[in-house]
Parts: structure tokens; sequence; C-alpha cells
């Protein structure tokens, strides 16, 4: 679910708007450099490994994914997870999950919102007074509700040229990889402009939205939001590859590398973008995980462990934005071309590509990575997993 847009923010935390393409199948066999299945193969999975083959001919160095079903878990994986090596990927490699940080970061805010320490219809400058002002914001006339479910018209500041200049092009990335960016800042960029339109009009998704929900998690508890994400969510679902890293650059072991062409139209040379300071994501899309782990984690969502039903039913309220799909609070649902409808998000950050989706009764779920930002089709992976050929 991430959205391939123009140079400045083709990397980062972004929702793509293509889950539903139709699926690529590789032909069939497995040469050198293609990974390996494992555990148990039924069959049922045939068609995702030869979509997750089809990416690495694309031009994917690895992708690594995990389903679950009734018939247990599979694991496969394609290609390599360092290009200097030629090392594979593993079923276990832990990645930068981008955007799908948002998704965390609702379900703490709805957690609040039951424990009545807040509702989704307070506004932003209840919690977080004159900060969104300027250039036509108001954030008296904006709800948390509009924040989650991107209706609320503040600008993304991913968009800002100078900002995907600095953080997302060679030249800026590699001056600026380690910098750390408070929340503040991530806003401030966006309040230069103009909002994208009046509040609760129109749908846009705006990565500020998020970054201003972290700060209200902050404001409501008197604890980071990473803190809350841990003790709310990580610690009870024992997600024991889950982080917030806050500054922190490197990507835990066991991972992969991650690779970025850092140029606006995915050519040229490829560059090594593992190590960065996730500061310029914060809470809307820093976090890292694996495969296992974010199939846990949803459908523990969606089959009601961690939101009463009242919040869940708000999170699973969407506002159409495209064929078949819908955006809730922090939450994607999206309708394949087999008619079989999934719930997830998906995440890009310099050098990762994440999705992470199951089905409304969290029976089936799938969670996978691509460990390069420029080619390949996740949609087709999904499409491929829950739909076959």
């Amino acid at each position: 679910m991430r959205m391939r847009t123009t140079a400045v923010a083709a990397v980062a935390v972004a929702l793509s708007a293509v889950l539903a393409a139709p699926a690529v199948a590789a032909p069939g066999g497995s040469g050198a450099g293609t990974g390996d299945v494992t555990g148990a193969d039924t069959g049922d999975h045939r068609a995702a490994h030869r979509a997750m083959r089809a990416a690495v001919a694309a031009g994917v160095p690895g992708v690594t994914a995990t389903a679950k079903d009734r018939r247990g878990t599979w694991a496969a994986t394609a290609g390599v997870g360092d290009l200097r090596t030629e090392r594979k990927r593993s079923p276990h490699d832990r990645y930068r999950i981008g955007s799908i940080t948002k998704t965390f970061v609702a379900t703490v805010l709805l957690q609040l919102e039951a424990e009545g320490k807040l509702s989704l219809d307070d506004t932003v400058d209840t919690w977080l007074p004159g900060l969104v002002t300027g250039n036509g914001h108001d954030g008296t006339r904006i709800t948390l509700r509009q924040l989650l479910n991107h209706t609320s018209g503040v600008f993304n500041y991913t968009a800002d040229e100078d900002f995907g200049r600095t953080y997302f092009l060679k030249d800026g990335f590699f001056e600026h990889r380690y910098d750390t960016l408070a929340p503040e800042d991530l806003v401030r960029v966006a309040l230069a402009h103009e909002p994208d339109f009046e509040p609760g009009t129109d749908w846009n998704y705006s990565n500020t939205n998020y970054v201003l929900a972290g700060m209200v998690i902050e404001k409501a508890t008197g604890r980071p939001y990473g803190e809350e994400v841990r003790r709310r969510i990580v610690d009870p679902l024992h997600l024991t590859a889950t982080s917030v890293p806050g500054t922190r650059a490197a990507v835990p072991g066991p991972s992969s590398r991650a690779y970025s062409k850092l140029t606006q139209d995915g050519a040229g040379p490829t560059y090594d973008v593992t190590r960065l300071n996730p500061s310029l994501a914060h809470s809307a899309g820093e976090m890292i995980s694996d495969s296992k782990d974010l199939n846990r984690f949803y459908r523990a969502l969606l089959t009601g462990r961690l939101l009463p039903r009242e919040q869940l039913n708000a999170m699973t309220t969407t506002v159409p934005v495209g064929s078949g799909q819908g955006y809730g609070l922090g939450l994607m649902k999206s309708e394949l071309s087999c008619g079989v409808t999934v719930w997830g998000h998906g995440g890009g950050i310099h050098g990762s590509l994440s999705e992470a989706v199951t089905t409304e009764n969290g029976r089936h779920s799938l969670a996978f990575n691509f460990n390069g930002d420029w080619a390949g089709d996740t949609g087709a992976v999904i499409e491929a997993e829950f739909c076959g050929d």
C-alpha cells in the first residue's frame, strides 16, 4: 500500500493505491539466486512464490514472505539479502516496515479512546494547542478521526520538494542520512504549504497526519508514543522482532541489506541504504518488524484481541479511495480480483517495501518485504497468495 509518486516522495512512508493489481507469475523452476521455500508447501502458495520470483526478475534484490492459513504457516524467500556476498534472504529477516507503523499508532489512539482518555472527535488543537496553524491550516477544525483516516487536508510533509531533495535523493541522503528530526520539524515542513482541502471534504494520504497522531498519544499519556506501542501491543502479543527504533540507525539482526537507486526515475547505480536515522518518519513510518510478527499483529487486531468492538468498528469504517478500496483508521480495505477482501497496510521507506494483509476473520494472513524500493509489484504477490494465478 505504497504510493509511487514523483521523485521526492517515491521512497518513503507512503501508501500504495495498487494493491489489487493483477498477479504476475514467473516461469516455474528454481534457478540459482531465486531463494527457497521453507515449511510445508501444500501447493496453495506456489503462485505467491512465482510472483516473488517475478519481482526478483524485475530487479528487486530479494523478497521474504510468511503466510498463515488453516493449513499452517508457510514461509518463502527469493533473491538475495546482500548483493555483495549474495547471501540469500531469510524468512526470519527483520526489516523497516514504513507506513505499516500507522496501524500500530491508530490502534493505540483507539485504545485510549476506549479507556476514556480521549475522543476521536476531539480536535487536534485540544491536544496540541496552537501547533497546527498558518497557511490556512486550523487545528481547531481538524479532529483526531480525520488525522487517522487522512481526511484532515493537512499537507503531506514528504511531498515537500526541499525535504525530498534533502532526504530521498542521492546527494542529500548521503549528507543527511543520520540527521535527527523532531516531530515538530516535520509538522513545520507541512505547514509551510496550504492545506490540500477543507477538513472532512476529501481524502488525501498525508504522513503529517500520523506524526500529529503520535504527538497526541504522547500528550495524552505523558510517555513517548513508541513506549505506548511497546507496552500495549508489542509486549502483550510477544512480537519479539518488532521495535520502535527512535534515532537508532541500524536494523537489528537477523536482517538483510536494504537498497535504493536514490533517483527520481529509479535508474542508475544501486546504493546500500540500510543505515539511516528513522526520525525522518517518526510515528508515520519508523518501525521495524518481521513477517511472522506482522501476521500475528493483524490477526490479533482484526479478531478483536486489541480493541473493543466499538473501536474496531470505527477502525474498519472506511472512506472510498479507489476502485474496490477504502481507508479506515490506519487500516486499508481492498477487494482483490477474485472477490476476496483483505485488510492491512503497506509501507515504503528507503530500500524497503513491505505489505501485511489478512482476511477479516484472521484465518489467512500474509506479510512480506522487498529489500529494494524501485522495482517489483507488491500487489502481484498479494493477488497470487489469495487468488492464485
